[in-house]
């Protein structure tokens, strides 16, 4: 006996699904809309003999690694910073911004590079007058006891703290990270108030051995 197939039903055309568009990453230079951006930092008078010394260390790294251009406006006295059409980075011209004003500060050219390497490193500068009120021969010793007897002190807190610290008269600059730059103030705050350098040492000690251990 003859069985008639069953007719098979209709097969249904796949469903397409649209492909998932690949776009490019916009250069630094697309991102700002083609406009180019500008950073000015001024030269103070005492810093501009260590500019023009220290010229070419600054350049060097700004121009040829950050794709920033520099220059000095020798009529306004400041550094103008613009960003370029092949600037890999939007973040790039801040960050050279930061290292030229952490130069005018007064750290070193050396130091002041690493915030161009390294994210989460911070300037930050307060006064004494913020700690305490004092003035004439008072805030002289105050000074005195920051710095230590050839910058003895100075350079423990900055070894310990692996801070950089400027005592430009009665402001102090510190440049490091923001954990760092925690314990390196408390220790210049405590010089300030009164506490000898010794008490300040040992605290000292104590705080960086917890902080090693954190990390």
């Amino acid at each position: 006996m003859d069985v008639e197939a069953a007719a098979a039903p209709p097969k249904k055309p796949p469903v397409l699904f649209a492909q998932k568009p690949n776009f490019r990453p916009l250069s630094a230079h697309e991102i700002s809309d083609g406009q180019i951006q500008f950073r000015k930092i001024s030269v103070p008078p005492h810093r501009y003999t260590p500019l023009k010394k220290a010229w070419l260390e600054i350049y060097t790294p700004i121009y040829d690694e950050m794709k920033i251009d520099i220059r000095m406006n020798l009529k306004a006295r400041r550094v103008e910073l613009k960003t370029r059409r092949d600037t890999p980075d939007v973040s790039n011209l801040q960050k050279c911004a930061d290292f030229v004003h952490a130069f005018m500060l007064g750290f070193d050219v050396i130091d002041a590079v690493a915030l161009l390497r390294m994210d989460e490193l911070y300037v930050e500068s307060f006064e004494i007058k913020d700690v305490k009120t004092l003035k004439g021969e008072h805030l002289s010793r105050a000074i005195g006891r920051l710095s230590g007897k050839g910058g003895k002190t100075k350079f423990a807190i900055e070894n310990s703290t692996r801070t950089r610290i400027v005592i430009a008269d009665s402001k102090i600059h510190m440049l490091g990270s923001f954990a760092n730059i925690k314990v390196a103030r408390d220790s210049l705050c405590s010089l300030i108030l009164g506490s000898p350098a010794a008490k300040v040492y040992s605290k000292l000690r104590a705080v960086t051995a917890r902080l090693a251990e954190r990390f």
